[in-house]
């Protein structure tokens, strides 16, 4: 070969191009079932998706990180995850287990098992945080999240939190150790001239203030105070059972999401349980042991 000057000059071969050719990737490729080990009674990302549309009140989808895997969000935008641990826990941990806020709820979908496979697979925490902002902002139309459940920053630093924390080991350290109190941690509640009062968490945790109470034998008027705004009641039952029922049930109260609910029993000597009867929140941690003597 020659060049344009008539110069004998060496052939050069172009290079090789390899073409490599793949499936489409789809849903279950890109986010595959998880073992039962995880996923528990919530199996998946497609069956999460599917859940979410009858009961998810707060539904924080891990799907939905496919839309927002792309995007980088600059920063925290001064989110506080201090609050936004406080407002999770009152705004969505009745529905949302996650285990760093120690809350229980069976409603919607265990954000720590939602999110697990995706992040295993390399998903950043800022395309989690997306993923949760967008759904807060605009949830499923036939879930059972309202509109408009925060607004504003407290979107942001709720957000911020979850991504912070969701599918890590351990617990809280530090203030965030310290922003909510812990589940049922409050003073024994002591019956006071036949009146027992026994406080639904404010917080909006599944819990009540103590899980804990004393009282002396004969009638005695039980009361449940609720600021949270999360529904509850309190009934008694005969035996220490914990989470699982097992002895009769005594009387139970209305069940409110604020305000007072009251119930009266007659109590002999011994131990009863008292517990929240709203699907769900006995098993996620809502009651306590009343020991009568």
């Amino acid at each position: 070969m020659r060049d344009e000057r008539g110069t004998r000059v060496a052939a050069v071969e172009p290079p090789v191009l390899r073409i490599v050719f793949r499936p489409l990737m789809s849903f279950n490729d890109r986010f595959p079932m998880q073992s039962p080990a995880r996923r528990g009674p919530v199996g998946g990302l497609r069956r999460l998706a599917l859940l979410s549309r009858p009961a998810g009140a707060g539904a924080l989808l891990a799907a939905l990180a496919l839309t927002t895997a792309g995007c980088s969000l600059k920063g925290a935008d001064n989110a506080n995850v201090i609050q936004g641990k406080q407002a999770f826990v009152a705004k969505c941990g009745s529905c949302h287990t996650l285990a760093r806020a120690s809350t229980k709820g069976i409603v919607g979908p265990n954000l720590d098992d939602a999110f697990h496979a995706s992040i295993a697979e390399g998903l950043k925490r800022n395309a989690v945080r997306g993923a949760v902002e967008k759904q807060i902002l605009i949830p499923n139309p036939e879930g059972a999240m309202p509109a408009e459940l925060v607004k504003g920053q407290a979107v942001k630093n709720i957000a911020s939190y979850v991504a912070q924390v969701v599918d890590r080991p351990g617990k809280d350290a530090g203030l965030l150790a310290t922003a909510v109190e812990a589940p049922g941690s409050g003073k024994p509640a002591v019956e006071q001239n036949g009146k027992l009062q026994i406080p639904a968490s404010p917080s909006g945790q599944l819990a009540y203030v103590a899980n804990k109470a004393s009282a002396k034998p004969g009638p005695v008027t039980v009361e449940m105070p609720n600021a949270s705004g999360v529904a509850h009641n309190i009934a008694i039952e005969e035996g220490a059972h914990g989470a699982t029922p097992g002895g009769p049930v005594l009387g139970a109260s209305p069940t409110i999401p604020k305000g007072v609910a009251t119930v009266k029993v007659t109590l002999k000597p011994g131990t009863y349980t008292f517990f929240c009867e709203v699907p769900g929140h006995r098993p996620a941690g809502m009651y306590g042991t009343l020991t009568v003597k």
